[in-house]
């Protein structure tokens, strides 16, 4: 039987996490939509949401994502209200009524699997195998100075340079420990620039990885950019064009001297590790490595105080959360019989 398991394309903002989805959507089996924003507070606002064996709790949950401009459906391109029939009628899980629009996007272009790009997610990988635990995660590893460099050029980026080289460390250091703890077959790493340099052969072994056949259409990504990148995100409008390495190593013209130093000094083991070698230079002032670690130890209390809160919030969970739409979620979960609202019962 072919894979239906859902994938995450993961990794530091501007790693070309956009390409990848590109290339994967290009695949006649896998269909990735622009980025939601939809999934994350749904989960964190599950116990607001309440049970999904409950019909009206799964249809309201289905309106908020169907109809909130926070949300980004739009951008899927799917009819709003037939999406909240089928998450209706699909299983009491909050996966479920996540995942149902997912796979609708899936099916507007015929395909049988799905996926999602949204970097950030790799941070909220345990959220991702809770919602879907046969779920499978692509990281896209590009030189941390690049991802520095183009970083600081967003228009959407509004955080300094500490946070952006503070946000590659975290990248790397999380992908690290997802390969050392999640199960083989679920966790899969690959280089930006290996991937640019040498498309076919890159990806070949990523279908492998996915336990699909490589479709010669990845290679041409661009061919895909006009459906599955929003108009509006003009700084993807490298992704109209042929692959290409002319950005690699950009970071030698697009940093300052200082910001490079501080790069190399904080990062220099990571960039090792990965295969990215340092240009060295002059050494960052104290006042400036001071700055760095203040922001690490901001980011690090941040991240800790959110733990301990769904934590929390797991204890006192309204209903089921993982999916029962796949063949490996189904095989893992028990599905629960359907809570019959007060609505529900006169309304028969």
């Amino acid at each position: 039987m072919r894979s239906d398991r859902p994938i995450f394309v993961i990794g530091c903002p501007r790693s070309g996490t956009t390409m990848l989805q590109l290339m994967l959507h290009s695949h006649e089996r896998i269909a990735v939509p622009p980025e939601t924003r939809f999934l994350l507070p749904a989960y964190f606002h599950r116990r607001l949401h309440g049970d999904m064996r409950d019909a009206e709790n799964r249809r309201a949950l289905a309106k908020w994502i169907a109809t909130d401009k926070s949300t980004r459906f739009g951008e899927l391109g799917l009819d709003r209200a037939a999406y909240v029939r089928r998450a209706v009628e699909g299983p009491g899980s909050l996966g479920s009524v996540i995942g149902e629009a997912f796979r609708a996007y899936a099916e507007r272009f015929g395909k049988p699997r799905w996926g999602e790009k949204r970097p950030c997610y790799i941070k909220h990988v345990d959220v991702l195998l809770r919602l879907f635990p046969d779920a499978q995660f692509v990281h896209l590893v590009r030189d941390g100075r690049d991802c520095v460099a183009s970083l600081k050029e967003m228009p959407w980026y509004n955080l300094d340079v500490f946070h952006a080289i503070a946000t590659w460390a975290e990248a790397v250091d999380l992908g690290r420990r997802c390969a050392e703890r999640l199960p083989a077959g679920s966790y899969y790493e690959l280089r930006y620039e290996d991937l640019t340099a040498g498309p076919q052969e890159e990806l070949v072994k990523l279908c492998r990885f996915l336990g699909e056949d490589f479709d010669p259409a990845m290679c041409e990504p661009r061919r895909m950019a006009t459906t599955a990148v929003p108009a509006h995100k003009v700084w993807h409008s490298n992704t109209h064009r042929e692959v290409t390495q002319a950005r690699v190593g950009s970071w030698a013209t697009r940093l300052e001297p200082w910001e490079l130093a501080l790069c190399e000094r904080v990062l220099g083991g990571r960039l090792r590790d990965r295969g990215y070698e340092p240009a060295g230079g002059p050494r960052p002032s104290a006042a400036q490595l001071l700055a760095y670690r203040k922001t690490v130890t901001r980011r690090w209390l941040s991240r800790c105080d959110k733990l301990a809160r769904d934590q929390v919030n797991r204890r006192r969970e309204p209903g089921p959360v993982a999916a029962m739409l796949t063949s490996g979620q189904l095989s893992s979960v028990t599905v629960p019989a359907p809570r019959l609202s007060a609505h529900t019962l006169i309304d028969r």
